[in-house]
């Protein structure tokens, strides 16, 4: 019962990547997500602290 593939058999090569081109567009658009990426990260270290999330509360005139 022995075969001539023994063993495991080695997975076929993908074919490789063209490099893109990159134009303004793709440029501005990966900008602005990284921005909001950085955004989102800055918001989930101000959630994970104590405290309020906003700095001010409820503004209060002199006058009652």
């Amino acid at each position: 019962m022995s075969s001539r593939e023994g063993g495991k058999k080695k997975p076929l090569k993908a074919p490789k990547k063209k490099e893109a081109e990159v134009d303004e567009e793709d440029m501005q658009r990966k900008m602005k997500e990284r921005e909001k990426q950085k955004a989102l990260e800055a918001a989930k270290q101000r959630a994970s602290k104590p405290g309020p999330l906003v700095g001010g509360g409820i503004k209060k005139s002199g006058k009652k």
